[in-house]
């Protein structure tokens, strides 16, 4: 299959974690973490943008040996080990209070999910919350302004300026690489928008629906199955 355009190489990948280098299990899928190893070792830089905390992605970065910045809890913190300190895009104190707002009218855990104990910018709920009780609730609130999106581990409350794609912006300019030399793979609504934003992007297999509709290549391989024959085209 044509997994990228003819002729063009990206300059780097950027690449979800939950979902797309896991299994369907959630696991972390080993043939994954060595194709994203031979990306790295043809000198594209991997960068890892995901919902997650920096301190659950930096580990995974460091064992995994990707080269670029991280984009973690979607935009809302973008690092490196070599800068001087990570760019904090939000605090995620307003995020937690509505979760708090949420709990006192609907039958939900405010305190999320573990990796709130890490969030620095935003916070997530537990993935079976009743989601559109809890868009509506926020829709005629206080906390309108926020974004409510659901992935395959959480329900996120951020504010409005954090997206993928806006992290994502940050990290190349600090790479001062173009949007459009950069592929995007990913697997839920969360990465829409940073779909939208690079040149090329593929959905793995099983993602979202909503993430396929916008992706430029669906996978026929599910999550971390991807990686091996997306790689080998690339790299030949």
């Amino acid at each position: 299959m044509q997994w990228t355009p003819e002729g063009w190489m990206p300059k780097a990948v950027a690449v979800d974690i939950d979902g797309t280098i896991t299994d369907k299990n959630k696991k972390i899928h080993l043939e994954a973490i060595e194709s994203l190893r031979r990306i790295e070792d043809a000198g594209i830089p991997v960068i890892l943008a995901t919902g997650n905390v920096r301190a659950i992605t930096y580990g995974l970065w460091r064992f995994i040996g990707a080269s670029g910045p991280m984009v973690c809890e979607n935009g809302g913190v973008v690092w490196h080990p070599e800068w001087d300190a990570p760019i904090v895009r939000a605090d995620g104190a307003r995020a937690r209070k509505a979760a708090n707002f949420l709990a006192e009218r609907l039958r939900i855990d405010a305190s999320g999910i573990t990796t709130n104990a890490w969030r620095e910018s935003e916070w997530c709920l537990f993935p079976d919350e009743d989601l559109e009780a809890i868009t509506n609730l926020i829709s005629e609130s206080d906390y309108s302004d926020l974004s409510v999106i659901k992935t395959g581990f959480a329900i996120h409350l951020m504010e409005p300026q954090l997206s993928k794609a806006q992290g994502l912006q940050v990290a190349l300019d600090k790479l001062g690489i173009s949007a459009e030399d950069v592929l995007a793979i990913g697997d839920a609504p969360n990465d829409i928008s940073m779909f939208e934003y690079v040149g090329h992007s593929i959905a793995v297999g099983g993602s979202f629906e909503e993430l396929a509709a916008v992706a430029d290549v669906v996978s026929p391989f599910p999550h971390g199955d991807t990686f091996k024959p997306l790689v080998d085209s690339i790299l030949s």
